[in-house]
């Protein structure tokens, strides 16, 4: 049920335009203010009587007595849920989007450009996380031995997406052992992901290790997603710290140390950014990520998934000031998650 003090259309009217005027000024709004922007003409006596309503129901407070109001986190959660998804991005970001992700030919090139866009959007981190290797669905694996005894395992997904890895495991193989791991994995498991085979083989081997034990135990060595350097730093791309170090909300230094050793340590990153995969809707917008660190309190995370040729999802986002604009960051995100799909079903 609707919060009461957002009851009336007035009311809603009234913390949207709040909110907007306190993204773009960072001062806090006086009912004056208000005034000036509202559609209708109400004197600042009823609009002060408004603000004091939504300040008792949690959506604004009062720096002190004689300041206008600031919005907390319920209103910025209102106004992203309720107004900036009403909104369209403009022709203008649209084309430089296009124009940005234009002459890409990599993965590597597409993720630099998308994370570029994102950071300019939100004044914030723009961050791509790539699908874990154990998504990667597996079409055909190849696997060959090197004179060293070194390893080159080869994983080819549908639409021609291909991993490879050389890589020194944990005992030495024979070629004539790979060749039959790579059949048997090619028999068997064509059209499975890395995760679903590793859980398969661990069952096979509690339950039919008699018959298959080398080839189970060689097929999972190979098939590990650590032993080919599933590394959360390879997951993960980031731009714009700079921003977010410069960012007024983070002027408290150990706040800001903490962020910044979040940002660092990466895994907490890829943990939130990849709760969109799973989520209802198409753009998740968080406000506070605590997750993240305890200045996460002045934070907010968009984030859409996006999909690559071979059908496995990874997700893209913004994480920025809760003093952000949203209705350009939100549209953004959604859009660089479409054109960023696209691009990579271009060269898969």
């Amino acid at each position: 049920m609707r919060n009461a003090p957002l009851q009336e259309r007035r009311n809603r009217q009234i913390l949207a335009d709040l909110v907007r005027t306190y993204i773009e000024t960072g001062e806090p709004v006086s009912s004056r203010a208000i005034s000036r922007r509202f559609e209708e003409t109400l004197s600042t006596a009823t609009i002060r009587n408004v603000m004091a309503d939504l300040e008792d129901g949690g959506f604004l407070y009062q720096p002190h007595t004689s300041a206008g109001r600031v919005p907390t986190a319920a209103a910025y959660r209102f106004f992203a849920q309720e107004i900036a998804t009403q909104a369209t991005l403009s022709v203008e970001d649209k084309e430089w989007i296009r124009r940005e992700f234009s002459g890409a030919t990599n993965r590597i090139e597409i993720t630099e450009r998308a994370g570029h866009v994102l950071a300019e959007v939100s004044n914030g981190l723009g961050i791509v996380v790539s699908p874990p290797l154990g998504r990667t669905v597996l079409e055909h694996a190849r696997i060959w031995l090197l004179p060293d005894g070194r390893v080159v395992v080869v994983l080819i997904s549908p639409g021609g997406v291909t991993r490879d890895k050389v890589l020194r495991p944990p005992r030495v193989f024979s070629q004539q052992e790979l060749d039959a791991t790579a059949e048997f994995l090619n028999r068997h498991y064509s059209g499975w992901t890395l995760e679903a085979i590793r859980s398969d083989l661990l069952v096979k081997l509690a339950t039919e290790s008699e018959r298959y034990e080398g080839l189970l135990r060689g097929a999972l060595a190979l098939c590990d997603p650590v032993m080919l350097g599933d590394e959360t730093s390879s997951q993960l791309h980031v731009e714009g710290t700079a921003q977010i170090v410069g960012a007024p909300e983070f002027a408290n230094q150990a706040q800001l140390r903490e962020l910044l050793a979040a940002i660092e340590e990466k895994h907490r990153l890829v943990t939130v950014l990849n709760a969109c995969i799973d989520a209802p809707e198409p753009v998740l917008v968080q406000i506070g990520v605590k997750e993240i660190a305890q200045a996460g309190d002045n934070l907010a995370l968009i984030s859409a998934a996006y999909t690559r040729g071979d059908g496995v999802q990874g997700s893209l986002g913004v994480l920025g000031p809760t003093r952000m604009h949203y209705e350009r960051a939100i549209n953004a995100v959604a859009y660089v998650a479409q054109i960023f799909s696209e691009s990579l079903s271009k060269i898969s």
